[in-house]
C-alpha cells in the first residue's frame, strides 16, 4: 500500500531561478491490486511526487508510508520493495539484455540459482529469449523497455510506480507498457503511474488524482469524477478542475 501524508516539496531559489513549491502538502492512498493515476499537465509535479515515494528525492513536508516503510525513515526498505520505471531510465548499451537484469537481481541482494531462474522466468514471461544475449545498445526501443520491464520486476516488488512510462514510444511498445501495467494490478501490486495522456487514465485507472501547481484539487473513480462535474468527457472535467484552481 501506498499512503502519502501531506508530502511536500520545495527546490529552493537559486541566483538564475525563483524558489519552486513543486508539491504542495498531497494526501492520497493507493491499495494493493488498485491502479492509482496521478493526472495533470507537465510540470503539474506528478514527477517530483513519485520521485519522493520512491525515495529518490526527500520531501521537505509531510511523509508516506509505502509497502509498510516510512520513507523517511526507512528509505532502504522502501527502495527493496518498490519497482520504478519511466522512459528516462537508461540502460548500460554495453552489457546484453541478460547482463543487465542479472546485474539488478544482484543490486537487490539476489545472486546464484535462485537470480537465475527469476531472470529465466521474466525473459520467457516477457518475450524476451531470442534477444537476451544482445547487447542494449542493438537492441529496438520495445526490446529495450522490455529489459527496463525486466529489471524493474527481478526483485518482484509489492509497489509498482510509473512515471509517465508511454511517453515518446511507439504504439506497439505504449501497449506493451500499458499491458505490463495491468498485469501488476492482476497480481495484486499496489500500482501508481503518472500521465497527462487523458485515454491512458480512462483506460486503465481504478481511481484517479488530479494534480495541478503541485496541489490535488480531486479524486476518485471515473464514474465518481463524471458524476460530480456532470460531465462524461475526462479532459473536460480536467479543465473544470484546473480552471477552478486558477
Amino acid at each position: 500500500m501506498i499512503q502519502a501524508l501531506q508530502l511536500s516539496k520545495v527546490f529552493p531559489a537559486t541566483k538564475k531561478a525563483k524558489e519552486v513549491r513543486a508539491v504542495d502538502g498531497v494526501s492520497f492512498e493507493c491499495k494493493p491490486g488498485e491502479i492509482y493515476g496521478l493526472l495533470g499537465a507537465n510540470g503539474a509535479g506528478k514527477t517530483t511526487t513519485l520521485r519522493m515515494l520512491a525515495t529518490i528525492l526527500e520531501p521537505t513536508g509531510g511523509t508516506a508510508n509505502v509497502a509498510g516503510y516510512d520513507i523517511v525513515e526507512e528509505p532502504e526498505k522502501v527502495r527493496a520493495n518498490v519497482g520504478f520505471l519511466s522512459t528516462a531510465t537508461a540502460l548500460y548499451g554495453r552489457l546484453t539484455a541478460r547482463e543487465m537484469v542479472e546485474y539488478f537481481g544482484r543490486l537487490y541482494g539476489a545472486d546464484g540459482v535462485p537470480l537465475q531462474k527469476s531472470v529465466d522466468a521474466l525473459f520467457e514471461m516477457l518475450g524476451m529469449t531470442d534477444f537476451q544475449n544482445q547487447r542494449c545498445e542493438k537492441l529496438s526501443t520495445g526490446m529495450k523497455q522490455k529489459v527496463s520491464i525486466a529489471r524493474t520486476l527481478v526483485h518482484d516488488p509489492a509497489v509498482m510506480i510509473f512515471d509517465e512510462p508511454t511517453v515518446g514510444l511507439d504504439v506497439f511498445a505504449a501497449r506493451t507498457i500499458v499491458g505490463f501495467i495491468r498485469q501488476c494490478r492482476d497480481r495484486g501490486k499496489t500500482v501508481i503511474f503518472s500521465t497527462h495522456v487523458m485515454t491512458e487514465a480512462e483506460k486503465l485507472c481504478d481511481r484517479i488524482g488530479m494534480i495541478h501547481h503541485g496541489r490535488l484539487l480531486a479524486e476518485g473513480s471515473l464514474a465518481e469524477l463524471r458524476a460530480r462535474y456532470r460531465k462524461q468527457d475526462l479532459e473536460d472535467i480536467f479543465v473544470e478542475v484546473a480552471g477552478d484552481a486558477q
